[in-house]
């Protein structure tokens, strides 16, 4: 059995969590987002289906939370590979993951929240967040690359409706790619519809790891601050996403299904996952093994070496 639970991750939005990868490798999902760092999308999927057993997350989940002992996990966060919501029994798994006592969120891009059974589940969550890169179909086509079925407008009505109904913390995240959806105009049709669904927070944020297309480029400052201000004047509370902070990832015992866990989701820098082998008395050969078997990649962005895994 694949290892479903990874981490705790540092976010930065959950603090300390400790991930569910709920559909597993290799990724599959309902976009290609051009600036995804895991790469892009092999395998299209917008059919919800069975990926596991309740029961076999619950158990890894708290397998993971023994071994951890003390340490603190803030939220459990279903973060897969791919897209949560593909996940039939995502519903489920959130109510069994609670009676850790844990909070849960779930990091999800929208694309099915048009389904009722997909907001129902969600609600079940004490936290969910939305991606919200664009509200221009022929934008959203070029950032996000969706699965030809999926309808734009269906998906904006879905977000207002469960926003609505939804009774824990929302959060939204916009990502904006230089000269793609960091123009004016759009900046401001975004601030319009975040303010109709009021998020708890609204994120700004750009590609802070190696993208799935080489050429997307990180926006001028002036329009992260221009956003910044206009979703503000909107009386939003909004919050810029930035790579600053000091990372420390979780050992749950397997250095080697522990690094492939994590790379799938978050790739890791050199620096990362060098300190994360001798935290955990690995040495650099475990790292050259993987990239000899093709089990992780590496990839360098903006002068940084990366690690992700390799999707074949």
């Amino acid at each position: 059995m694949e290892r479903i639970v990874f981490g705790p991750i540092p976010s930065r939005r959950f603090g300390q969590s400790l991930g569910i990868n709920n559909v597993p490798y290799p990724k599959k999902c309902s976009y290609s987002c051009i600036y995804c760092q895991i790469g892009k999308t092999p395998i299209y999927q917008v059919e919800r289906k069975e990926f596991y057993k309740p029961e076999e997350i619950k158990k890894q989940t708290k397998e993971v939370i023994e071994n951890l002992k003390d340490k603190k996990i803030d939220f459990i966060t279903f973060v897969p590979d791919g897209e949560p919501t593909l996940d039939i029994n995502l519903g489920k798994e959130i109510e069994i993951l609670k009676e850790f006592g844990i909070k849960i969120a779930v990091i999800t891009n929208s694309s099915l929240i048009w389904r009722e059974d997909v907001r129902n589940d969600l609600k079940k969550a004490d936290c969910v967040s939305l991606k919200i890169d664009t509200v221009s179909k022929d934008i959203w086509e070029k950032i996000n690359r969706p699965y030809k079925p999926i309808n734009l407008e269906a998906i904006l009505q879905g977000i207002e409706i469960f926003s609505e109904e939804f009774k824990g913390q929302l959060l939204t995240e916009t990502l904006f790619i230089k000269d793609i959806n960091d123009n004016k105009q759009e900046i401001e049709k975004i601030g319009e519809f975040l303010k109709k669904i009021k998020p708890n927070i609204a994120y700004i944020g750009y590609p802070t790891r190696p993208p799935a297309e080489k050429w997307v480029k990180i926006p001028e400052r002036e329009k992260v601050d221009f956003a910044y201000i206009v979703f503000e004047s909107k009386d939003l509370n909004v919050k810029v996403i930035e790579e600053k902070e000091k990372r420390e990832f979780g050992f749950t015992g397997n250095l080697i299904e522990d690094i492939l866990s994590i790379v799938s989701v978050h790739p890791m820098s050199e620096k990362e996952i060098k300190k994360f082998l001798k935290d955990n008395k690995g040495n650099s050969e475990l790292l050259k093994e993987l990239i000899d078997k093709e089990e992780i990649v590496e990839v360098e962005y903006r002068g940084v070496k990366y690690y992700r895994r390799n999707f074949k």
